[in-house]
């Protein structure tokens, strides 16, 4: 209840938890576009690239003012993808190459121009190295209007596109066979991720960003094989783990809340592998478990209606001796027998003996064993 009455009445920690929940949801929506695509990595180098539009952004206003750094952010961004997708096209260079070049070296140019500023006489660059991993509480009410804004204007984009989004992304031929310009909806989607990007910089950081990009959808994906709904769920785990995320943060002394946040996405998407029930692989081997049980009954089922056949009487019993003795092989038999017993598909008879029921017989013949 204390934890709930500062985030409801605590200014700081709720201008950062909605931030963090602004921003999950935008980076969740637009995420899932870059996950379907198999381009996680390309939301990693953008967000790195980011960095050196910043500091230049800071040179050439010689402002901190968030605008200003921001829109060189996002520009820096664009460019760099601009750049990756027109060496691919032009050149022999593999697109996982590129990416690991334009994020390698725009990030280090970023760290060169950040120490160079560092080392300018004056005190007005101070603090542009949290932009590396984020300052969550620095927002601002101002902020959040920005993120709001900007944010509900790229998922607003999201749906007015959402036909064109959706064929390019699941059919890109086809997409291009009916007229639709291919190339122009991929830069597109682009360009809302890098303002998805831009806008979590001051959050999360130019280092982790790229988590809160591909991790929402990465494990809403787990969870459904519909767009719609992945979209769904993706901006809600990424507002979930902005909320929880702000809130350790804020109980926890001197924990910045990027990598709180990452790590709360980060045990989202971990549940998600495992426990959900479209994709998990704890409920995909529970399933295979269940089904392998149900294999060997039906088989146990079989042998003994072809056994009774012999005998020209399906439900003919048999002594439990003779049965372990031809079905060696089967594995747990008396206790799968004790099962089927349960179900009334066998039954045991004169205290060693066990024999199919009619009920039996009739499922034998249902599923077509005889």
């Amino acid at each position: 209840m204390e934890v709930l009455y500062e985030l409801l009445f605590d200014y700081t920690l709720r201008t950062v938890a909605i931030g963090s929940a602004l921003l999950g949801i935008v980076s969740g929506v637009l995420g899932s576009y870059v996950v379907l695509r198999r381009q996680s990595l390309l939301g990693d180098a953008m967000s790195h690239a980011a960095l050196p539009g910043i500091a230049i952004a800071f040179l050439l206003s010689g402002s901190k003012n968030s605008v200003f750094l921001l829109i060189g952010a996002g520009l820096s961004g664009w460019f760099v993808t601009l750049l990756i997708f027109t060496v691919v096209k032009n050149s022999k260079i593999k697109f996982d190459s590129a990416l690991a070049m334009g994020l390698s070296v725009f990030f280090g140019l970023g760290l060169v121009l950040l120490t160079i500023i560092q080392k300018m006489p004056d005190a007005s660059q101070a603090g542009l190295d949290k932009f590396l991993f984020g300052q969550a509480a620095a927002l601002t009410t101002e902020d959040i209007k920005i993120m709001g804004v900007m944010g509900g204007i790229s998922i607003f984009l999201v749906f007015l596109f959402w036909k064109e989004f959706k064929i390019s992304t699941f059919d890109p031929e086809f997409a291009a066979s009916i007229g639709l310009k291919v190339k122009f909806l991929d830069i597109f989607i682009t360009s809302l991720v890098v303002i998805a990007i831009v806008l979590g910089l001051q959050t999360v950081g130019v280092v982790l960003m790229s988590s809160m990009i591909v991790a929402p959808a990465v494990a809403a994906r787990q969870w459904t094989d519909r767009l719609g709904l992945m979209m769904a769920l993706s901006g809600f785990f990424g507002a979930l783990a902005g909320v929880i995320g702000s809130l350790i943060s804020s109980q926890i002394s001197r924990m910045p809340t990027g990598p709180a946040i990452v790590v709360t996405i980060s045990f989202i998407v971990l549940l998600s592998i495992l426990f959900s029930p479209k994709h998990g692989i704890v409920v995909d081997l529970l399933k295979k478990r269940k089904n392998r049980d149900s294999m060997r009954l039906d088989a146990i089922l079989e042998e003994l209606f072809n056994l009774g056949e012999k005998h020209n009487d399906p439900c003919y019993p048999h002594s439990i001796k003779l049965l372990k003795i031809m079905y060696s092989n089967y594995t747990n038999f008396e206790k799968n027998l004790v099962k089927l017993k349960e179900k009334g598909l066998v039954a045991q008879i004169e205290g060693d003996k066990w024999a199919l029921t009619d009920n039996g017989v009739i499922e034998v013949k249902k599923r077509g064993f005889e």
